[in-house]
């Protein structure tokens, strides 16, 4: 399997307008996403990310939205599984969507190379307006998407305030997360990837959309002038703390050479240890030199402090 995937996000705004929920209605988002997928498409991405509710017109008032939801259907979701298939490539397709029971879910619909759905992940933190007004329930999975890249997970917009979904991917060790959103989280972007050690692919209606590092770095931003970006990513990589590492770190790039990069964000006391040898992989390198990775020493860490015998007395 390889670990290298083109990401491509686009932090578009919105389609203008107050169609009539209607077949032109649908027509008109179809064009207007083929349009923004135009801009990157060249770039033969692995991967393609878009904002939260990607094919919206905020124009219209929740009832004709509701209507103009029920017109789309699967068509702009079929459009998008027809970009993955025709182009090789995954896309998350983020869209409110009508389940059997009449109810509403504010998804992210994952289409893999062959335009085939490999599932959905529903928004587990909703805006309470959301539900009160526009009867979307909160999802309580957090599910991984098993690419032919790595492990993916998704959050979306308001979910990045909250610790139980975060919480979750720490536990489930995402290669990396999809962050389509209305919100562009600020802090948060590289609190989470960090926390989570994962990549993280932002795709952000109207804002800056790119890539962040799993040591919080911004590998790739769109800009004020384009609102796409294209990036290279490597996910073949461990997050490692400085302390009673550092011998070992010299002697891992003595042997391994450009075989391995060793990023430095400074002032974290954490560096990312990123393979770039096609035959030894990064969790390799790391037994070979006895690395201690971050959370294995914070693990230690806190035992030592939770032993009674390095414990202060208490003071009165």
């Amino acid at each position: 399997m390889s670990t290298r995937v083109r990401i491509s996000t686009i932090g578009a705004r919105a389609a203008t307008g107050k169609p009539a929920p209607d077949g032109e209605a649908v027509a008109r988002m179809i064009a207007h996403w083929e349009g923004r997928f135009a801009q990157i498409l060249p770039d033969e991405p692995d991967l393609i990310v878009v904002p939260e509710c990607c094919d919206r017109y905020p124009q219209h008032p929740l009832a004709e939205r509701l209507a103009y939801y029920r017109e789309r259907g699967e068509q702009v979701g079929d459009y998008f599984a027809s970009v993955a298939r025709d182009n090789g490539c995954y896309v998350a397709y983020p869209a409110v969507r009508e389940v059997e029971d009449g109810s509403w879910r504010n998804s992210v619909q994952l289409f893999d190379r062959d335009g085939e759905s490999m599932g959905h992940y529903n928004k587990n933190h909703v805006v309470i307006t959301e539900t009160t007004e526009g009867g979307i329930l909160a999802g309580c999975e957090a599910p991984l998407f098993e690419c032919d890249f790595g492990t993916v997970g998704c959050a979306i917009c308001f979910d990045l305030n909250f610790a139980p979904i975060r919480e979750a991917y720490i536990d489930s060790s995402p290669d990396l997360i999809l962050f389509p959103s209305m919100y562009h989280g600020g802090l948060m972007q590289a609190y989470w990837a960090y926390s989570c050690r994962s990549h993280l692919a932002t795709a952000i209606c109207g804002m800056p959309s790119g890539v962040i590092s799993p040591i919080g770095e911004t590998l790739a931003m769109s800009t004020n002038y384009f609102d796409y970006v294209t990036c290279n990513v490597n996910l073949d990589c461990q997050v490692a703390h400085l302390d009673f590492n550092q011998a070992a770190f010299r002697a891992m790039k003595e042997k391994y050479r450009t075989g391995v990069t060793i990023t430095d964000p400074g002032y974290l006391g954490s560096v990312l240890i990123t393979s770039e040898d096609e035959e030894v992989s990064s969790e390799d390198m790391i037994r070979e030199f006895d690395i201690e990775l971050l959370d294995d020493y914070m693990d230690r860490s806190l035992a030592h402090r939770d032993d009674p015998e390095n414990q202060a007395p208490e003071e009165h």
